[in-house]
């Protein structure tokens, strides 16, 4: 499905090398995600795995699976594309900027980056079907 068809990023989707499946949803006049599915779910001592490394030491114990990691994506004139909002990565516990856009090939450009979307990096999710 092209970014034409679809114009939305609400949905599941599956991340860069496949770790983690995130669902798109919205949040009041947003987009918020939250991780739905981890390929590698448990520790090494079987426990589910947590946000140890949440600069808040109140949700270190939070599990991943759950976990909102995305919020405040918001329209922008390009129906394809949703600015402003902020991403957190749980396997370094930093929260940055970020911007997603559909592609015409349908994946979903999600954009992280500290002052400037130039100096950041981006993944490129696929819709799980």
């Amino acid at each position: 499905m092209g970014a034409a068809e679809g114009s939305t990023p609400v949905g599941r989707w599956v991340t860069e090398g496949g770790w983690s499946h995130i669902e798109i949803y919205p949040c009041g006049p947003h987009f918020c995600g939250r991780i739905v599915w981890l390929k590698e779910p448990l520790d090494q001592d079987g426990q589910s795995k947590i946000d140890s490394k949440n600069p808040d030491a109140a949700k270190r114990t939070q599990t991943l699976v759950g976990l909102t990691m995305m919020w405040d994506f918001a329209d922008t004139p390009d129906p394809d594309e949703w600015e402003g909002g902020l991403i957190y990565n749980p396997l370094d516990g930093g929260t940055y900027k970020a911007k997603m856009k559909l592609r015409p090939d349908g994946k979903l450009e999600v954009r992280g980056y500290v002052v400037l979307p130039l100096f950041g990096g981006s993944q490129y999710w696929e819709r799980v079907r």
